[in-house]
């Protein structure tokens, strides 16, 4: 039985302070409609911008992961996020009252709580997994980050820790799966050396720290005056360093939370692919640099395998369902117009037709004669003509018709279409068909890959009188 994805019953909010700025803020969770997944929205700004949870949005990872749309950044994400997956949810909309996320213990056990609070609520649609069937690695030399994702049937982490620091020596942790993170994962909260939260001070960061939202590590002997320094900006005139470890304020939820935490950062982190994961992770030394960048290439793999999956599995050598008289008694277009070959199937809600592009079109006398392309806007009136016989053979005249553009959204062009190619437009309802007017979203696929994608809505019209063999050219 397929998992359905699920969303939260209610809107649920929790306050606290930004680590890095210091300031107030508010999230709220809120539901979401299926194939949402997670965005975040900054309502303090004008027109309350949406930045998507995706890898391709991230633009810092210094101090956390930080994501950016059209100027709008929120910062320090992965927490919200790695409690979200850990919860199970699939579709939220976390809107912020500023640039920063409240950092709250350190941890995500707080975002855990809250959620669990709204309640979770099972939708219709199918969760679509993203699974590997090869492994997958990521190396960066220079930080000395491994990382690794084989195929598993549950989505596994296992994190080693070794940053060459005799206090927190070599560490390591696992999550066999995401059942385990609540108790497991969710309260460990991140860790800094003593030595570097003066440097943080001196850059006007951590304004919204506090000793107790993180495992603080001594490694190094701390001069006294450095020492009375923290006291004082802390507030906290009883920390004390008894040589090497950890701060004496502090006490570990588990001997090996620094690395559980760091598994923590993954979770949140690979939220950013974009989808659930049934896939085995095995990470050395990670941090949000390659975390992130990890994602990316987890998220391109992803892209690759859905348009793979999505390819309409045809036989162009096949019989067509229409052939070009046919398509000509459902169509008024004629040549050079008429730009669809052939239908290859029609149901009520989807098309897939076919175009074979040679150098004898009429357009390429004039789009680069000497480096011919198929212009994109052909492509689109294509794509659009295999809708029109989806929609036309809805009535039962279809030749007292004509098929006219209402709108045409998120157009992109991702490969050029040259003579020779052979184009399979693959059309599905986004809406089913009512009063004439049809919304569809399309695919043109060349061998197999996926060069112009659109969604565009159109209306027929019947139009009296109208013969379409009066249209037809003129032979010599």
């Amino acid at each position: 039985m397929a998992d359905k994805q699920r969303t939260i019953k209610k809107a649920v909010s929790v306050s606290g302070v930004g680590l890095h700025t210091g300031k107030p803020v508010t999230l709220t969770f809120n539901p979401a409609p299926e194939n949402h997944w997670f965005k975040f929205q900054r309502t303090d700004l004008e027109n309350q911008p949406i930045i998507d949870a995706d890898a391709d949005l991230v633009v810092d990872t210094s101090r956390g992961t930080t994501l950016e749309k059209n100027g709008a950044r929120v910062h320090t994400t992965e927490h919200v996020l790695a409690a979200l997956v850990g919860s199970g949810i699939d579709n939220c909309l976390i809107q912020v009252t500023g640039p920063e996320m409240p950092i709250m213990d350190g941890s995500s056990m707080k975002f855990m709580e809250i959620l669990e609070e709204a309640g979770v609520m099972e939708q219709e649609a199918e969760r679509d997994y993203f699974e590997l069937t090869e492994n997958l690695t990521y190396e960066d030399p220079v930080k000395k980050v491994e990382m690794l994702a084989v195929p598993q049937d549950e989505f596994r982490v296992t994190v080693m820790v070794d940053y060459g620091s005799e206090v927190l020596g070599t560490q390591h942790a696992g999550m066999y799966h995401l059942g385990e993170f609540k108790k497991e994962i969710a309260p460990c909260r991140t860790f800094v050396f003593l030595r570097e939260l003066e440097a943080l001070l001196q850059h006007n960061l951590i304004k919204g720290g506090d000793l107790d939202n993180a495992i603080v590590l001594v490694d190094s002997e701390l001069p006294e005056e450095k020492l009375n320094h923290l006291r004082k900006v802390f507030n906290k005139p009883d920390v004390e360093v008894k040589g090497r470890g950890v701060l004496n304020n502090t006490k570990l939820h588990f001997y090996n939370e620094p690395a559980r935490h760091k598994l923590l950062d993954i979770v949140g982190d690979l939220a950013l692919v974009g989808r659930p994961m049934k896939i085995h992770i095995l990470a050395a030394r990670p941090g949000h640099a390659g975390n992130t960048d990890f994602a990316k290439k987890l998220k391109a793999l992803a892209k690759k395998q859905k348009a793979e999956k999505d390819y309409p599995k045809i036989d162009l050598n096949a019989p067509p369902l229409l052939n070009i008289t046919d398509i000509m008694k459902i169509l008024p277009h004629r040549q050079p117009m008429l730009l669809v070959d052939k239908i290859m199937e029609l149901s009520k809600e989807h098309v897939i037709g076919v175009k074979n592009v040679t150098l004898n079109e009429e357009f390429f006398k004039g789009h680069f004669p000497d480096a011919p392309v198929m212009p994109g806007v052909f492509l689109i009136e294509a794509m659009a003509q295999c809708g029109g016989v989806l929609v036309l053979k809805t009535v039962p005249d279809p030749e007292n018709y004509l098929t006219y553009f209402i709108k045409i959204d998120g157009v992109k062009f991702r490969q050029q279409v040259i003579p020779g190619d052979t184009v399979v437009f693959s059309l599905n309802l986004v809406t089913p068909i009512r009063r004439g007017i049809c919304h569809m979203r399309g695919t043109a696929y060349v061998q197999n890959k996926p060069v112009m994608e659109a969604e565009m809505m159109a209306q027929i019209v019947k139009v009296k009188g109208l013969d379409v063999k009066k249209s037809e050219p003129q032979l010599a």
